[in-house]
């Protein structure tokens, strides 16, 4: 008699509008958006910004890039993460859903569909597909799956995968998906993470002392590293690097996808763009380790108008890595990422 399941997973991304259309796209900008977590303002003021000014005019030139990367199946980003779903079931005795964010699927039609196909659950583990800690990334995905759970009064328990920049099966995941594209190492490899405002790493900062306030606060050991964006983004850097031996003349750090006047983090990846080949930096690859699936950020950001930045700057060769996406190497962290944890007497044993 086959046991009854009692363990399942959700793989938790951030999601895209249902179409290209600008409708859609709207209705997708305002639910983003009106996160407070996303835009931290003052509720009313934050409706005025972003359904106001905002909207209103990113809604249709968001729609173009939308459909300079929308596929036959629709969102490259939902449909990759399908993909991880389907390759995941096959190798898992748990079943496998997926949740967006923001969009469609929801959270609560992922627990849903795993709590009607399998009513004996007692343990869903969320895996958000951030491997670096942000209010406006995971922490708004864990929050907003906490409370539907709540809402819900699902009967089993869920369980939260960590941030996993430093998991060795992530970084050699990572290492393997951008080792192809070294050669002969001439090559400099830029990795641009999604920036994020710095008044987002104060508030993050659990110790409210560190983050931006100490002297290379990133390198000086501290509680507030588990939740400094900053912080984890260097690691993940240095972690790779180390493991795939570049040199550290043959890389750097830059942050795309600025939304605002405030400050966010630098350097800016545009900016990075319209200055190295002045420096003499002419082949370029860059990869972008703060997403697993390709999206608008990579696939149309990066792989074509910052492509488009670096080429009218004088450079001469330009490569973008795309993420681990479905890669064998990552599908297997992913396992390894959910797996049950032993308990502090197993691992005492």
């Amino acid at each position: 008699m086959q046991q009854p399941i009692k363990r399942g997973i959700i793989l938790m991304n951030l999601g895209s509008p249902d179409s290209t259309s600008v409708s859609d796209v709207r209705k997708y900008l305002n639910e983003f958006l009106m996160d407070g977590r996303v835009i931290d303002t003052p509720f009313l003021w934050r409706t005025i910004l972003v359904k106001g000014i905002i909207t209103p005019f990113r809604a249709s030139k968001s729609a173009e890039a939308y459909a300079q990367v929308w596929t036959k199946d629709g969102s490259p980003l939902v449909n990759i993460t399908r993909q991880v779903r389907e390759a995941l079931s096959k190798t898992m005795a748990e079943p496998v859903e997926i949740a967006m964010r923001y969009g469609n699927p929801s959270m609560q039609a992922a627990y849903d569909s795993l709590f009607k196909s399998h009513p004996g659950l007692e343990e869903v583990v969320l895996l958000p597909l951030y491997p670096h800690y942000a209010m406006s990334s995971y922490e708004t995905a864990v929050v907003q799956a906490q409370e539907v759970h709540k809402a819900m009064k699902y009967p089993f328990k869920i369980s939260v995968v960590p941030p996993f920049y430093k998991h060795p099966a992530f970084i050699a995941a990572l290492a393997e998906s951008i080792k192809p594209y070294l050669g002969d190492g001439s090559a400099h490899l830029l990795f641009s993470y999604h920036s994020i405002p710095e008044r987002h790493i104060h508030k993050s900062d659990t110790t409210g002392s560190h983050c931006l306030k100490v002297a290379n606060c990133c390198e000086v050991d501290s509680p507030a590293h588990s939740t400094c964006y900053k912080h984890q983004c260097l690691v993940t850097t240095r972690l790779v690097t180390e493991l795939l031996g570049i040199p550290k003349e043959k890389y750097s750090i830059a942050f795309q996808s600025k939304l605002g006047r405030s400050a966010w983090l630098t350097p800016a990846t545009t900016a990075r763009m319209e200055q190295m080949p002045g420096e003499g930096i002419k082949d370029l690859m860059v990869v972008c380790p703060s997403f697993v699936s390709d999206c608008l950020e990579t696939l149309e950001e990066v792989a074509i108008r910052e492509k488009e930045n670096f080429m009218k700057a004088g450079g001469e060769s330009y490569t973008f890595i795309p993420c681990m996406n479905t890669q064998p190497a990552w599908l297997e962290a992913e396992k390894e990422l959910t797996s049950p944890q032993p308990s502090p007497k197993e691992r005492v044993a």
